[in-house]
């Protein structure tokens, strides 16, 4: 019986639950296969490049969901408070409440650390300059803005280690309770 064809959107998307799941480094093409419902074959298919290019293409996915689901609504018109809460709600949703590992946080360690450092650092900095320029458009100075949106993504980032580490989702929860008035307060 012949393998099930998937869209490459859906095939990216569930190496991206793998990908959270077990890091770069740890995960191996059987389990990259596995939660893709492709065979290793069908894999090279869809991505030449091996591990590497799905790594690629699932950055892409994740890029394209953060242009579209936090930094237009960012960018967007409207009392920072709101766009910053309708953010907020995209990334409990994006992170099930603290349940799923970020994407990010599993590529700076080991191999992956190095190889896609670029990449990692450009996607962090756009997400600190998004949630300090909320801050700016409240009154707060440039350099304080820019702590304060470290600050947001370090908390962010923190808790959901926390968060998975524990089992317990209730950190990230209120980390993300508590971010308005951190980053805009």
């Amino acid at each position: 019986m012949p393998a099930p064809q998937f869209t490459r959107e859906t095939v990216v998307d569930r190496l991206l639950g793998a990908f959270r799941r077990y890091g770069y480094d740890a995960a191996s093409l059987g389990q990259l296969s596995s939660a893709t419902g492709l065979g290793r074959s069908s894999l090279y298919h869809y991505f030449p490049g091996g591990k590497e290019d799905m790594a690629r293409a699932v950055f892409d996915h994740v890029d394209d969901w953060a242009r579209d689901a936090i930094f237009a609504p960012i960018h967007a018109s409207g009392p920072p408070e709101q766009r910053l809460r309708q953010v907020i709600g995209v990334l409990d949703e994006f992170y099930d409440g603290g349940a799923k590992a970020c994407f990010y946080g599993n590529l700076v360690v080991g191999d992956a650390g190095v190889l896609f450092k670029d990449r990692l650092s450009a996607s962090l900095r756009k997400l600190i300059e998004g949630f300090a320029r909320l801050a700016k458009e409240k009154g707060v100075s440039e350099r304080e803005a820019q702590q304060r949106g470290e600050d947001a993504v370090v908390r962010i980032q923190g808790a959901l280690i926390v968060a998975r580490g524990l089992g317990d989702p209730a950190p990230f929860r209120r980390v993300l309770k508590r971010l308005p008035n951190d980053l805009l307060g």
